[in-house]
């Protein structure tokens, strides 16, 4: 089955979905989550992006995830426990429903931090952000239905963003923002 990259202008229904989401998310789980947060691209206002909503738990320790694993399961997420990045933890929508993806990583950890920091830069930095729109929808048209190509194609620029929010990190004294949660 085909899954084309397809990406969209940045569309302000993504925030408000995010919220329903995450309002779901933190009845059912509640004191198991310190910080839920809207990360990739539909996280930044402005930056084009594929319509998926990703969204960050942070949790106290990764080893007891059988409860999360239960109550996301009961909102319908699908727990892939085949996931190749052990620093997290990874869900997905269930068959016919939004395109989500659920990332569930241990707080504090360079993982959580670096999708935190990822985020940020690209929210307060307009010109990196657009370039890096521009380079997703050229890898978009050259890579359609090739979605893996499609990701490994935008490795360079994401690295070269992660250069600068280091860079910006250490002048401003960084800290992630506060948690959507």
């Amino acid at each position: 089955m085909k899954d084309p990259v397809i990406i969209e202008s940045y569309s302000d229904s993504w925030p408000s979905l995010f919220n329903e989401l995450r309002a779901q998310i933190v009845t059912k789980i509640g004191t198991e989550v310190l910080r839920i947060d809207h990360i990739g691209s539909t996280s930044v206002v402005g930056l084009a992006a594929k319509p998926i909503i990703d969204i960050q738990i942070s949790v106290r320790d990764l080893g007891n995830i059988e409860t999360i694993i239960s109550r996301l399961a009961s909102l319908g997420y699908r727990y892939h426990s085949n996931n190749d990045d052990l620093t997290k933890r990874y869900f997905r929508e269930a068959p016919g429903t939004r395109r989500t993806h659920i990332h569930v990583r241990q707080a504090g950890s360079w993982s959580e931090q670096l999708n935190l920091l990822f985020r940020d830069y690209l929210r307060t930095h307009e010109d990196d952000r657009d370039q890096y729109a521009r380079t997703k929808y050229e890898i978009a048209n050259r890579y359609k239905d090739q979605r893996e190509q499609y990701v490994e194609a935008k490795t360079e620029i994401v690295w070269d963003i992660i250069k600068k929010a280091n860079t910006w990190s250490q002048k401003i004294g960084w800290n992630p923002s506060k948690a959507d949660l």
